[in-house]
Formats: C-alpha cells, structure tokens, sequence
C-alpha cells in the first residue's frame, strides 16, 4: 500500500488503483483536497506529475512518491492538450481522407502540426470542414487509451493499416516494446501522456495547411502539413487568435517587401536580396554599431569568405559542425570551405604578432559575412536564413580583465538594446554534460561571470547545464512589443579554442601565458535583428533608422519644380529625402506615403510657394501645420542626432 504526497497531504493508496481513482476520490471529498491544497487542480486536471515524470491520469499507482495534478493552464498541460489536439486532427483527416497516411504530429511554440501524406490537395478552404469532425470526435467523449505492445506486433499492425511513415518509425525506435495510443478506431505511435477522452479539448482552431519534406528532407515526398493551436479555454484562445492576426500585419516578410527592404528569390533559397531602402538601414545600423566600437577602442579586421579544411579541422568544426557547413568541393587539390563563423579567421590574424600584456585588452571586432545550412523546411524569412552577417569580436585579455570587460560589454550592449527601444533578460548559462577543460577552469570562469554580472547590478537568471562545450556564457533575450523574447546578444568565455590555436601573450615576468578569451555578439545576425526590428516597431521606424526620413508631395506637376528645390536643401542637410513627382492626386500620394511608413511628409502647393516654406504632416501625429524649410532641416536632424 504506497504513501502519496499530494499537495500538502498525503494518503495511503491501495495497490492497483490508479492516479484517475484518486483524482475522483478528492473531488468527492472537497475538504480533504482544500485542507491538501489541491482543490482548485482537480476539475480541470488532464495529466499528472507522478515522481517526476509526465503520466496519463489512468496510469497506476504502483510506488511511493508524490503526484501533482496539472491542468491546461500550466505548461506540462498545455503541451499534452495540444498534442492530443494532433491526433485528434489526423483522426478528422483519416476519416475525411480515404488512404491518408501519418507521419508525425508535434507540439510546436504555440500550438501543433500533423504531417500527412493525403491523396489530392488539401487547401485552407478544407480547415473548416476538418475542425467540424474534430468536433464530432471530442462530442463523441472517446477514452484515449494507451497500451504497450511488442515490436514485431507493432510492425504487422501498421502494415496491415498501410501506415509506411508509421513502420519506418517503429524501425528507428529498434525498441522491444513500442506504446500506442488509441482513441475510438485512430491508433498512433506515441509516448504520451494524453488527455484522459477526446472531451478535454474544448478550444482549438486550425491555422494554415503547407507542405513539409518527410523528415525534413527534399530527398523525401512533400507531406501536407496542418497547423492547429489549442487552449484551455475559448478566452485564451481568442486572445490569442488576436494575437496571430496583429503579427501577420507586422510580419516582417510581408513589410520587408512593402518597404523596398529586401526580397527572396528561389536561385538563392535563404539568401536575402537587400534592396536600396534595406542597404541603407543595414549600413545604419553597422554605423551605429562601429561608432560605439570605436569609443571602446575596438579594432576591425575582415578575414576571407573561404578558408581550408585544415583550419575548419583545428578548430573543432568538421567534427562538430560540418553539417551545418557548405563547401566548394577541392581546388588545386586542396579542400575548402565556406566559413561558417568568422572566429578562426581572427585566431590567424592575432596570432601574426607577438602580444605583450600591455596591449591588452585587445578588441578584434569583424562584421562577417557567414554561412551555414539549414534545410529548407526551416527557413523563415530573416530569422532563419543561409547566409547572414554577424557582428561577432574577440577580446583577447588577461585573467584579472576579465570582470572588467564583461561589465563594459553588459554596458555596451544595453546602450544598443536601449536605443531600439528594447527590453532584455539575462541569463548565465552553466557547463554542460559535454565539454572541455577542468573542473577549476569551469568553476573559476562561471565564478567570473557571475561576479560582473552580480557588479553590474542586472537581474539575471542561471540557466543550468546550457552552456557552450567550450566555457559558460552569458545570454541576452530581447522582449518585442509582442511579449515575444528573441536570444540575440552573447557573451562566451572559450578556453578551447585559445588552446586549440595556442594563443598566448607574453606577461610581466616575460613568460609566454596563454591568453583569456571572450566571443561577444550584440546583434547577433544582422538580419535577424532587422527581422525582430521590424516586427518590433511594425515597420514605423524611427526618423534615425528609416530609410527614407521625408518624403515631398507636390499638389500637382506646377509644383515639381519648388519640390526639387525642397528635395536639394534636404539632401544637402544630409537628409534622407525623395519626392512623389507622379501625376496622381494628392490624396493617393499621402496614403502611399503612409504605406511606405515614411516619418515626414511634406505637402507643397501654391500656398506654400508663396511663402517659402512646406506644410508638414508626420506619419503618427498627422498635420504638424506650416514649417520652414531651415525649421524643419534643424528639428529633424535633432530628431536623428538624439535618435528619437
């Protein structure tokens, strides 16, 4: 007869009853489960926290331990629902599809997918009927029931239900039993742990329908792929629902192509193309970045596209990473590839010298054009792409600089951060299962980051065990307008590629010493952080980082000419300006304007002639009335110094 602990109680259970069975028990004796502490989980309760692992609500009592009941409002929950939520959509699609196949079906952020091989094309017009059996399922109540059944049993079933995508699975998992899980006549692979009966789904809706590579891989058939979301309530899930149409409005695909910002082409898939209005935001943002670097006393190198195999080989990244890489086959014999990061091209450039403690700190910082693989499925405008620029830097450094120039790049990058308007978290992420180097260095290196991050006075959060394998580090998670938080700055300590390249320095006593190490990025990928910029600020930039800071609209063609003049004195200002000189009404031209997110428009017309000056209608204010052109000249180039 096992003791549980629930909550603050506990109680003896009787051998073969089940968690469900003590679940029942508490509802029927509300005061027991109030004086436990437990009342408010039971209604609503789906799975059950039982000695740590995640269990359906019928598996058995069999030990002593403890067990928490977890609803869909908590994390564990909520996961569980939406995955039930999967197979309760593949079963909609078995059932309306003749012949369907299933491939997999997982919780992602935010909701769920289920791949299927469906004969014909499922189009986002099919959502609406799929979700009506859905419906029928969950009013059907059917009990999801798991059950564990040998290998071969498990092999010959999905065969005789023609379920290739299934067997091939089984055969990967090469474990003796395999569990199941089976709700009315739907039978799928899974480890669960799953809602109790189909009932427990009460809010969900279906996405969008795309196509998906089996496995991920272009070698493989295109799936269908449906994506669904799920909460536990309809409260929540319009709240959310909400949520998805405001960013589809700020998707930053959507209004890079809007804002002449970049393109994508299939020649280059992953490969942005940066158009004339996304190069001058790019070069703003590299500016910014190099006028702070240059304060600090940083200094820049650019190291080759291309480099050999042997350097890819000694710093660690064809044993660890050569997936991720992309190479240019063998030229004159010898292997290349394309450099994936920039860090062993500035090994080579600080080891060309001899350096004495006294020019350390040394800042190498380089903006790096790099590129790595990602497979296609994964791709996802700005935020994952093949090629992209990184802000990266080494600070090469003694052991006692190392609080100091932690505590400087903390600094440095909130000034970045604050001056886009952003909100961040940190985080100190602690050595892992795998890594290099000995317990002291790990202990001594951990111990130093903490201490600048305790000195600079920022909260920060350990993040146990998520590490690089090479030295902890530590994160900087930006938060969007959107509550969404994005992993961008980093800051690592290596001491593997510092002895993997025999980096040294030589000390007071004249002595050769290895040298300490920091990789430090702000923005992280360049056009990531335009990609989260965008979506941050819906494309309404501010004066400083827009493209285009004014834009001039003439009444009509008489006024062309005044128009030029306004466009020169701007652009001699050294303000970015161009004028709608097309023949089309004034009203057209202002909404244009307005979809181009432009700061400032300037009207000029007869009036405005006549007395030497512009009528000024701001993008969020609207009629800002008469300005001069010297007035405005000056209010704005304030706006861009004070980056406002």
């Amino acid at each position: 007869m096992p003791e549980i602990k629930i909550g603050s109680g506990k109680l003896d259970v009787q051998d073969g009853k089940r968690i469900i069975d003590v679940l029942k028990e508490l509802k029927e004796n509300r005061a027991a489960a109030k004086e436990f502490g437990v009342s408010g989980d039971l209604d609503e309760a789906i799975i059950a926290e039982y000695n740590g692992v995640m269990r359906d609500l019928s598996a058995p009592l069999d030990e002593e331990g403890y067990v928490r009941f977890l609803t869909p409002r908590t994390i564990e929950g909520l996961d569980t629902l939406r995955h039930s939520a999967s197979h309760i959509m593949a079963m909609a699609g078995m059932r309306l599809f003749p012949g369907a196949k299933l491939g997999i079906g997982p919780t992602i952020k935010d909701g769920f997918y289920y791949d299927m091989d469906i004969p014909g094309t499922v189009v986002d017009e099919d959502l609406a009927r799929i979700e009506e059996e859905m419906q029928k399922i969950i009013d059907e109540n059917l009990p999801v029931v798991r059950k564990d059944i040998s290998y071969d049993e498990a092999k010959k079933m999905f065969a005789k239900m023609g379920q290739d995508y299934k067997i091939e699975l089984i055969e990967e998992l090469k474990a003796q039993n395999i569990t199941l899980y089976t709700q009315g006549d739907f039978t799928d692979l899974c480890r669960g742990p799953h809602i109790p009966s189909t009932r427990h789904l009460k809010a969900f809706k279906l996405l969008s329908v795309a196509g998906a590579y089996w496995r991920g891989s272009e070698k493989n058939k295109m799936l269908t792929r449906i994506y669904g979301t799920a909460f536990a309530d309809k409260k929540e899930l319009k709240e959310h629902l909400e949520l998805i149409e405001e960013l589809k409005k700020r998707d930053h695909r959507k209004l890079g192509k809007e804002l002449d910002l970049f393109s994508f082409h299939e020649e280059a898939p992953g490969m942005p193309f940066w158009l004339p209005n996304g190069v001058i935001m790019k070069n703003i943002l590299v500016e910014f970045m190099r006028g702070k670097l240059n304060e600090l006393n940083y200094i820049e190198i650019q190291t080759p596209l291309i480099l050999k195999d042997t350097l890819w080989t000694r710093s660690g990244h064809m044993d660890k990473y050569k997936e991720n890489m992309f190479f240019t086959g063998t030229v004159e014999g010898e292997s290349l590839a394309i450099k994936p990061m920039s860090c062993p091209g500035g090994f080579l450039v600080y080891r060309e010298t001899k350096h004495s403690y006294r020019e350390l700190p040394l800042k190498v910082a380089e903006f790096g054009i790099v590129h790595r693989y990602e497979r296609s499925g994964n791709l996802h405008g700005l935020f994952r792409v093949r090629g992209f620029t990184q802000d990266d830097a080494h600070i090469f450094m003694t052991p006692d600089q190392i609080e100091g120039q932690i505590i400087e790049l903390i600094k440095l990058i909130d000034e970045v951060y604050s001056a886009f308007g952003f909100q961040y978290k940190l985080e100190l992420s602690t050595r892992p299962e795998m890594s290099v180097g000995s317990d002291e260095m790990w202990e001594n290196s951990t111990e130093a980051l903490r201490q600048a991050l305790v000195k600079s006075g920022r909260e920060f959060k350990i993040n146990d065990g998520d590490g690089a394998f090479y030295g902890p580090k530590i994160d900087f998670h930006l938060e969007d307008a959107l509550g969404r938080t994005h992993q961008c700055g980093t800051i690592q300590l290596d001491m593997n590629l510092t002895e993997r390249f025999d980096l040294n320095y030589t000390a007071a006593d004249g002595q050769e010493h290895r040298v300490v190490m920091l990789h430090r990025a702000i923005y992280g990928s360049l056009e990531r952080f335009i990609g989260i910029l965008i979506e941050h600020l819906a494309g309404k930039f501010p004066v400083w980082i827009s493209p285009v800071q004014a834009t001039i609209l003439p009444v009509s063609d008489k006024f062309n000419d005044y128009a030029a003049k306004v466009l020169d004195e701007l652009k001699n200002a050294g303000i970015r300006a161009e004028a709608d000189y097309s023949s089309e009404k004034l009203g057209y031209k202002i909404r244009q304007a307005t979809l181009k997110k432009v700061p400032y428009m300037l009207i000029v017309g007869e009036k405005e002639v006549e007395g030497g000056n512009i009528s000024v209608r701001g993008r969020d204010k609207g009629d800002l009335g008469a300005s001069g052109i010297s007035e405005f000249i000056k209010n704005i180039l304030d706006e861009n110094q004070k980056r406002l």
